[in-house]
């Protein structure tokens, strides 16, 4: 009997999902014997830290959270923030008499209903409910057929996981010694940065070639109509027989590959141009092709986080963000997957469509059918596709937005995906000609005509380069025979430059990643997010930058974990991984392999990957055993010219020239936001000419912290070094009090003194009559008053350490000036945004500059300018922004201040003493329940 006919005769089923919006969507489909509740992703993990391990467990166990001398056994504990959660399962399942465990189908969803299971126990039977989308008829049909629990894909999970644990835990304390601490390394994060610095390193060594060539505009003397235009643009292509040198025909280094072709400079262009003004020219062939298009594979995760980049500006994390809630709330199939395979009632829904919106002329006559290209895909997913067994059209959702954006992409690739291709002609013709010094000059033109549109009537792709030609841009060619005769109407000499190579995108390194065989399309979006976070890398509009410290990184991992970093051998650990999924390799056995070196001249393991000859290789272990051979300057050191050395230090980048201690020595630091190879000797010059750098002021006679003075992207500021075993990230994390310089002071002259009073700030001026503090602070735009969200403005920096609670509560006696005199002009104006169809602005706010479409407004990030920033820079950060939800609201954050008004206002009024007390009171309760909620974070 099934678990669906059972519930007809009675009983309770509690079903477990991932997240509380699909929980939602699917208990409408299930009724009233159905129970359905959110695990809220994942409920158990290794430990975050020794504080959460068990304490039967000793030495390496507690470190790493993982028994590395008995199998690999992980150590699992409750989230922190998910044990109230797991007691709510408990009593829901208490109550159950089925469970059904109905996370997503992939490694993920199954570790997830595994953890489950184990930390439930439950006492009752146990299906594994799966589907691919979230429609009635397929929870309903998943309910019915329940299947068990894959314990190779939870295994294929499990061991991804320790393997990921071991790197991070043991090559990250390597980035914390020798490069600077709060760093981390991981298996595809390290390997996805050292990606980003080889493009930049090849940027840095490109040198520019300058080259020419002719344009020509050629007349056939007839009048022009759309279909026969009446001339034609052609490019020079041969000299003498000779072909005329290109931007592909340079090296990086500015030379050309080869003489076989001729490089004209501008003096030599001109000239020739001069030499052609009179001459006569023929057409001397014409060669014409027939033209065709197959439609584009449906989308599995890659491509869609590509296509919805070019076509929509979003960034890898926004696309999987709106696309989890299209999923959740029954639009799509599900987005993550490797697979371009659509189902058989999918197939039959887009032609459907087809004819029904194109008619029958665009429908071929059988379905197509697309191979899987992603090599180890799990081919149990179908493509992204519009869920259903007819597809919503984008105007019968009623999604609006981002939403609406992605679910119309999504929809359109699906149908086109099922149409015909699309036909026509290419079209290259010959053009030559004598000139007057008797050289022969052949010119070359192509053009394309579509006849049928088939599939682009529904669907065009985007390109990486937006200088590309789309597949569906058509260029005419007059109607021309060999031997016809053509007038030059115009023919100038054209200047160009080779450039470097692009920097990556979002796209473009998934792309990379992908083709690389590297991590997996799912997790595209994580590790992107997290060389963001961490640092290695920063944009400028939609470029991936990476940061100096990323090639301090990148250069000790080069030269002392190269396999770690290796991109063949990352990409032979991602297939060892999915053998052990497929049961065709065993998990501990090559967990030894990787982490020991054990099983010499075995094959099929991490430790051999790229070897090949059967020798011994060392393990992990192994390789962060002798730290000594690290030279933590020379990893971190790079030279720029002139005896200038960049170097990356504890608390950022800086040039220097000479050693330190002797006569001579300069030193800089470098913004955070220059990119590498922008960083030329001329501009190094110009910093140290600059007294920039760090003004070393003395020691805090209180907390014993050396005190600095620093040159910082918003101005001059002061600062306090930490020391080395305060933790820097993480839940415990200390942050050093900083604070700028008033406008009157400089980096060379503050002092001390000066430095610790700024440092103090903001100032508890006191309390008014009902109780509420009153501070003084030093913001981005001057000195200010603050009592709750009041703030009032100051004439003068220095009274925020000379005025009194007396002249504070004059000031917020008078009325606030409300408005401003004259709206602020906009800084940069970028557009037109592709999701709101709203004109998008960049302006300056309270907290810095932003873009604004008027409905959504988004800070510029490190590394984004008002100069530099680009129209689709701006509607990448606008889409990040919805694709967050507007923000929760939180309860203030008021304990710390609180505590301080206690200890000012104990000096006040006795009414300021009660208001004190009972807050500080309340603050204690605050920081009891935060310690019990507190999430432990995964590295």
């Amino acid at each position: 009997m099934s678990p669906t006919s059972e519930t007809a005769h009675g009983g309770r089923r509690l079903v477990i999902v991932e997240s509380p919006a699909k929980a939602k969507t699917i208990k409408g489909y299930l009724g009233p014997g159905y129970v359905v509740e959110a695990s809220v992703g994942h409920i158990r993990d290794l430990p975050s830290g020794a504080a959460e391990v068990p304490e039967k467990y000793t030495g390496e166990v507690r470190r790493l959270g993982v028994d590395v001398e008995h199998d690999f056994q992980p150590i699992y504990v409750v989230n922190a923030d998910k044990k109230a959660q797991v007691k709510k399962l408990k009593e829901l399942l208490a109550e159950s008499d089925e469970l059904f465990l109905a996370t997503d189908e992939d490694r993920e969803g199954e570790a997830i209903a595994w953890h489950l299971q184990e930390v439930l126990k439950p006492k009752v039977p146990v299906h594994r409910m799966v589907f691919h989308e979230i429609t009635k008829d397929a929870i309903q049909a998943a309910v019915a057929n329940p299947r068990e629990l894959n314990k190779r894909m939870v295994d294929a999970q499990e061991t991804r996981r320790i393997l990921d644990r071991l790197y991070g835990y043991e090559v990250s304390p390597v980035l914390w010694k020798k490069v600077m601490r709060g760093l981390s390394a991981g298996r595809v994060q390290s390997v996805a940065t050292r990606l980003v610095v080889e493009r930049e390193r090849e940027r840095i060594a490109f040198r520019s070639a300058e080259y020419w060539d002719l344009t020509g505009t050629f007349s056939t003397g007839r009048a022009g109509d759309p279909s026969d235009p009446s001339s034609l643009v052609a490019r020079l292509a041969a000299v003498d027989g000779k072909r005329v040198a290109q931007g592909r025909d340079f090296g990086a280094d500015g030379r050309l590959k080869s003489d076989s072709v001729l490089h004209l400079d501008e003096e030599k262009a001109r000239a020739l141009a001069a030499s052609l003004a009179d001459t006569r020219f023929t057409v001397r062939s014409v060669e014409s092709k027939p033209y065709r298009r197959s439609p584009y594979a449906p989308f599995r995760t890659t491509t869609l986080q590509q296509e919805a980049s070019r076509k929509l500006g979003f960034g890898a994390k926004a696309t999987m963000q709106v696309a989890q809630k299209l999923y959740e709330n029954g639009f799509i199939t599900y987005m993550r997957t490797d697979s371009t395979v659509l189902s058989d009632t999918a197939v039959a829904a887009a032609r459907a469509q087809v004819t029904q919106l194109y008619g029958a002329d665009y429908l071929p006559e059988k379905p197509r059918v697309y191979a899987g290209k992603v090599k180890n895909a799990q081919e149990a997913h179908e493509a992204i596709r519009p869920s259903g067994d007819r597809f919503r059209t984008p105007a019968e959702t009623g999604l609006t937005g981002d939403q609406f954006k992605l679910y119309e992409l999504i929809w359109k690739r699906t149908v086109a995906s099922q149409m015909k291709d699309a036909t026509g002609n290419s079209v290259t013709v010959k053009i030559g000609g004598t000139s007057a010094d008797g050289r022969d000059a052949e010119f070359s033109a192509s053009g394309k005509t579509i006849t049928f549109h088939g599939f682009m009537k529904a669907y065009v792709e985007g390109a990486d380069d937006p200088n590309a030609e789309l597949d569906d841009r058509e260029r005419r060619l007059p109607q021309v025979a060999e031997g016809d005769a053509l007038a030059a109407e115009e023919i100038t000499a054209d200047g160009h430059a080779t450039k470097p190579p692009a920097r990556y995108t979002e796209a473009t390194l998934v792309k990379e990643l992908e083709e690389r065989e590297i991590g997996r399309p799912s997790t595209y979006a994580s590790i992107i997010g997290t060389i963001l976070d961490r640092g290695y890398v920063f944009k400028k509009g939609t470029a991936l930058v990476p940061s100096f410290l990323s090639f301090a990184v990148v250069n000790l991992l080069e030269k002392h974990f190269g396999r770690l970093v290796d991109y063949d051998f990352t990409a032979k650990m991602e297939d060892d991984l999915d053998r052990i999924a497929r049961g065709e390799a065993q998990s501990v056995p090559w967990l030894k392999r990787f982490y020991f070196g054990e099983g010499e001249g075995a094959t099929g393991g991490a430790a051999d990957a790229g070897n090949g000859d059967g020798d011994h290789l060392g393990g992990l272990k192994e390789l962060v055993t002798d730290l000594g051979a690290i030279d933590a300057r020379e990893i971190s050191s790079f030279p720029v010219g002139n005896d200038i050395v960049l170097r990356v230090g504890r608390y950022g980048p800086y040039v220097e020239r000479g050693e330190k201690d002797q006569e001579g020595h300069q030193r800089a630091d470098v913004p955070d936001d220059l990119a590498p190879d922008e960083l030329t000797v001329e501009y190094a010059e110009e910093l140290l000419a600059k007294p920039s750098g760090d003004f070393e002021l003395g020691t805090d006679p209180v907390s014993g912290h050396q005190i600095v003075a620093k040159a910082g992207r918003y101005g001059p500021y002061v600062t306090e070094i930490l020391p080395d075993d305060v933790p820097k990230t993480g839940k415990n994390a200390v942050k050093p009090r900083t604070a700028s310089l008033f406008k009157t002071m400089s980096l060379d002259t503050v002092t001390l003194e000066e430095a610790l009073q700024l440092m103090s700030l903001p100032r508890v001026v006191g309390a008014d009559a009902e109780g509420v503090e009153i501070t003084a602070q030093n913001g981005r735009y001057g000195p200010y008053l603050k009592k709750g969200t009041d703030s009032r403005s100051l004439t003068s920096e220095d009274q925020l350490f000379t005025i009194t609670l007396e002249e504070a509560l004059a000031i917020y006696a008078q009325p606030k000036q409300r408005g401003r005199a004259a709206a602020k002009p906009p800084l940069k104006e970028l557009g037109t945004d592709p999701v709101s169809e709203r004109p998008v602005v960049v302006k300056d706010g309270r907290f810095g500059p932003y873009v604004t479409d008027g409905e959504t407004n988004a800070t510029l990030r490190t590394g984004d300018s008002v100069e530099t920033i680009t129209p689709e820079r701006g509607y990448e950060l606008l889409a990040e922004k919805r694709a967050k939800g507007p923000a929760k609201k939180t309860a203030k954050k008021a304990p710390a201040k609180k505590t301080a008004a206690k200890k000012t206002a104990a000096k006040k009024t006795t009414t300021a003493k009660k208001t004190a007390a009972k807050k500080t009171t309340t603050a204690k309760k605050t920081t009891a329940a935060a310690k019990k909620t507190a999430a432990a974070k995964p590295e």
